[in-house]
């Protein structure tokens, strides 16, 4: 962490945006994750419930995994009632996250468009734009013109290859700066006189009858009376060590920048036929994702061919990106379940509680999830609008089948 927000009026050294304070023996509620979701769990813990003997692991430095490493989108227009509910209860939060943290998180609502290419993707678009109507989501169908008028970037034109037959759109939708967002969420949380413990790696955990007591760690034993999995691609981990399966597979998902560039591109495009989706960040830089790589791995570093397709894809839909010269890669962890949604809820274990299987959505879910996942912490009762995730779906056939319906990052 080496540069600050304009306009935050912080200290120079990151050392004074929160305390690095030596583990305590013993926590009402430890989370184990240090990146977005962890944190936001704290932050609401404190604020909503006056729990504050919370303790945040995490086994590097904070929010350096996925948090640190996606491409910002945010946007609620998902097909199915139970995934439009935590991610429209997101947005609503994320409409007001930079006075509740009192930190600048630059969240940028300049609308998502959802390409379609084909008959079946016109169709399915559509109904998705009707469902989100039904649960109160902006949405609108719009044509090849109108798709030019929001993005005048965008290749309309029909003799490509995968031409653009019209598009979703979500005005409300848009990015936020990722690390302002952790750093704004550790701050509270801190101030609340949480301690987020850096450099503090997870090893076993301490179990009695049918609870787990104690967290061993790298910097000591640590007694629980709760304790929250908030560790995304690297959650299977921690539950092998619990002694209980999910059905989680991770992934590398990369994504690149461009050089810095003026303004041109006004809003996120995001393409699922040709696989990409691209924003443009508050600096200038060109943002560009595209699918997780096929192997599972727990290494932050994907195939390059991933690199060469998206790039492909992107030149094809903004053929004024071709001598824009790609400036860096990387690659988070994505952990997936068979339905494409997370697994958030109770455990085997009576007092631990799991959060994890968001795929490519979780930044997006960060300040919903949070306050859902306190708010459950809190009342050992998981909250109405996570209740459909829990583990035990996966037993009963309730699924919540996201696959395709959210388009390429879902």
């Amino acid at each position: 962490m080496t540069s600050q927000p304009p306009g935050a009026h912080l200290p120079d050294h990151p050392e004074f945006l929160w305390r690095n304070p030596e583990p305590k023996k013993a926590y009402d509620v430890v989370i184990i994750g240090g990146g977005g979701h962890g944190l936001a769990t704290a932050h609401y813990l404190a604020k909503n419930h006056g729990i504050t003997n919370v303790a945040v692991l995490e086994k590097g430095w904070l929010a350096g995994g996925n948090m640190a490493r996606n491409t910002t989108i945010i946007r609620s227009n998902y097909l199915w009632d139970e995934s439009a509910g935590i991610y429209e209860h997101s947005l609503k939060l994320w409409e007001g996250l930079e006075e509740d943290l009192g930190y600048p998180i630059l969240f940028s609502q300049r609308g998502v468009l959802n390409l379609a290419h084909t008959l079946q993707d016109v169709r399915d678009s559509v109904r998705r734009v009707e469902a989100n109507k039904l649960n109160g989501i902006d949405a609108q169908w719009v044509g090849p013109d109108e798709v030019k008028k929001l993005c005048p970037v965008v290749n309309t034109s029909s003799d490509i290859r995968y031409p653009v037959l019209g598009a979703t759109y979500q005005p409300r939708a848009g990015i936020a700066k990722h690390d302002y967002v952790a750093w704004g969420f550790a701050r509270r949380a801190d101030e609340a006189g949480i301690d987020i413990i850096q450099n503090c790696a997870v090893t076993g955990f301490i179990r009695k009858d049918n609870k787990v007591v104690g967290v061993r760690t790298t910097r000591g034993d640590i007694a629980a009376g709760q304790v929250a999995l908030c560790a995304a691609g690297h959650t299977s981990t921690l539950t092998d060590m619990l002694g209980f399966r999910t059905p989680l597979q991770s992934h590398p998902l990369q994504a690149l920048v461009s050089e810095l560039l003026e303004p041109v591109h006004p809003t996120v495009v995001m393409s699922n036929h040709v696989h990409v989706y691209v924003s443009q960040a508050h600096k200038g830089e060109l943002v560009m994702g595209a699918g997780i790589d096929s192997y599972n791995g727990y290494g932050q570093r994907g195939a390059f061919h991933i690199i060469e397709r998206q790039m492909a894809a992107a030149v094809e839909l903004f053929p004024a990106f071709a001598r824009a010269h790609l400036l860096r890669t990387w690659a988070g962890i994505v952990d997936v379940c068979p339905d494409a949604s997370p697994i958030v809820g109770r455990t085997p274990y009576d007092n631990v509680y799991l959060d994890c299987g968001w795929g490519t959505g979780g930044f997006k879910a960060t300040p919903g999830l949070g306050w859902c996942f306190a708010d459950t912490i809190a009342n050992d009762e998981p909250h109405p609008y996570i209740a459909p995730f829990s583990l035990d779906r996966f037993v009963t056939g309730a699924l919540v089948d996201e696959h395709g319906a959210a388009a390429v990052a879902h």
